[in-house]
């Protein structure tokens, strides 16, 4: 492995942190590295793999302002490319706004999610309730060849080179982004047309949007979802004719808003509301479908058969764990990142644009959740998800689903004891035909080894374990989202000589 270190921020976090989501597996970097030529540790670099896998995550530089919570960190792209059975890597900070102005100033400057925004120091900010700093730590995409990412609770999308990740400005779609309100974590990429659907939301009327652009990168469609008062949503779906909003029934309490609080309440004796608009629809083409009271963080895709639509997400049994009692107080504060706590399960909505009417069926027991599938399927009939277990009582993800939404079969992958993954993206190899003919690639944090790792599973047998492990530079902090991007869909990808020294745009 050739390793050049090209560059470092400085860092005031405290050399006897105890935070649980500041050490260990989520031991923050400070370091960027260029790694050509990544040592393979067990296997061979598959020569039909080309493209680059993207991984973004929190990565605090600062202690919060009171309470820090893990979606607070500031944004760092993590890129491994492959090529020609080559792979190289990369890592570099998303250069946001507030990130230049926290080290200018040596320290945080907004408040978190564990925090009221009015112990900000600053009187702007970004995000649904304001006055926070746009980390855009929590997802990335690939459109119109450049990677954006995205924050937690709305804010700017950046652009970043796929291949280099450094980061090139915001985007601004022509002077049509909505830069008050920003978009939503979660914008999702139609690989048959090329557009980008995504929303935002506020704590004022009508509280949504939602609105696409096009496989050149214009806004070409943008309207008001009104709903019923300021709400939560995460994510969103699509299908070739339609976009699946949501309204569901965990938001912030209003009598808190009302003070300056931000405390999401689940009413459970409400129900979760589907929204279905066409894709160039306006507020009175939206039709809401009424179905079992929960929360969904992430849908894993949708698409129409007949007169329904096919959505499949996560079902939560319990949005809301009540606190009780056990485990540390850490274990207690974050109960809400644990997924034995609310038991999150690969569900189905068949909603009927005919009659109205809503089927729905659990399709496992088993508790997983950040689903993937080959994206070639994103609105189209999809059989295969690849989904994360976790850790008990921590926001860690322990081993990886494969899951068989047509014979309610698994297949499983188990991390040692101390390793844990990042979301898990599939890579279609040169050529294939079958829809899980290909890739499963994800990166690891070894606590054991002190290291982290990429890992390549045959994407139709991860039971096998990786066909592939190649060693990164030094450990990297655990993560969440992450995206594949083929080389056909990059710039300068099949023209440059080494993509890993190309400048991708």
């Amino acid at each position: 492995m050739d390793l050049d270190v090209v560059g470092r921020l400085l860092s005031t976090l405290p050399a006897d942190d105890d935070h649980p989501y500041r050490t260990g597996p989520w031991q923050p970097q400070t370091t960027e590295w260029n790694a050509e030529n990544l040592d393979v540790v067990q296997g061979e670099i598959p020569a039909d793999l080309d493209g680059v896998y993207l991984r973004n995550t929190e990565n605090p530089l600062h202690p919060a302002i009171q309470n820090y919570h893990p979606f607070d960190g500031d944004g760092m792209v993590h890129v491994v490319g492959f090529r020609d059975g080559t792979a190289f890597y990369r890592n570099r900070f998303v250069r946001t706004d507030g990130l230049a102005m926290e080290a200018d100033a040596g320290h945080a400057l907004w408040a978190g999610l564990a925090e009221r925004p009015s112990q900000s120091l600053m009187d702007h900010g970004w995000g649904a309730r304001t006055r926070m700093k746009d980390a855009s730590s929590t997802d990335v995409i690939v459109h119109n060849g450049v990677a954006l990412t995205s924050f937690y609770q709305c804010g700017d999308l950046y652009r970043v080179d796929p291949l280099t990740a450094e980061t090139l400005g915001k985007e601004t779609w022509n002077g049509a982004f909505p830069f008050d309100w920003g978009v939503s974590a979660h914008p999702k990429i139609d690989d048959a047309t090329g557009e980008m659907l995504f929303f935002n939301y506020s704590t004022e009327a009508p509280y949504m949007n939602y609105g696409v652009v096009d496989a050149a990168g214009e806004l070409v469609h943008y309207t008001p979802v009104p709903l019923p008062g300021p709400r939560l949503p995460h994510d969103m779906a699509f299908t070739e004719n339609y976009a699946i909003l949501n309204d569901c029934p965990l938001f912030w309490d209003p009598e808190g808003l009302a003070n300056g609080a931000y405390a999401a309440r689940f009413h459970r004796d409400m129900p979760m509301r589907l929204g279905v608009i066409p894709r160039r629809g306006g507020p009175d083409d939206i039709r809401w479908f009424d179905a079992e009271s929960t929360f969904v963080l992430h849908w894993v895709n949708a698409y129409e058969d007949g007169d329904e639509i096919v959505l499949d997400g996560f079902f939560e049994s319990d949005p809301s764990p009540a606190d009780n009692g056990m485990g540390d107080k850490w274990q207690r504060a974050f109960r809400f990142l644990a997924n034995d706590r609310m038991q999150p399960r690969l569900h189905r909505w068949r909603l009927n644009l005919v009659t109205g009417s809503v089927r729905e069926e659990s399709l496992t027991d088993t508790i997983t959740e950040f689903g993937m599938i080959n994206g070639s399927h994103g609105g189209r009939k999809h059989r295969y998800a690849w989904a994360a277990t976790s850790k008990p009582a921590w926001f860690l993800f322990d081993g990886i689903v494969k899951h068989d939404t047509w014979t309610g079969q698994e297949q499983h992958f188990r991390y040692p004891e101390g390793v844990y993954g990042s979301e898990s993206a599939m890579a279609p190899r040169v050529g294939s035909t079958a829809e899980d003919d290909g890739y499963l690639i994800t990166l690891t944090t070894d606590m054991n080894a002190d290291a982290s790792f990429c890992l390549v599973f045959d994407a139709s047998d991860i039971t096998a374990g990786p066909v592939c492990t190649l060693r990164l530079p030094e450990r990297i902090s655990s993560g969440t989202h992450s995206t594949w991007a083929p080389g056909h869909d990059l710039p300068t990808w099949a023209t440059a000589d080494d993509p890993a020294t190309a400048v991708g745009l």
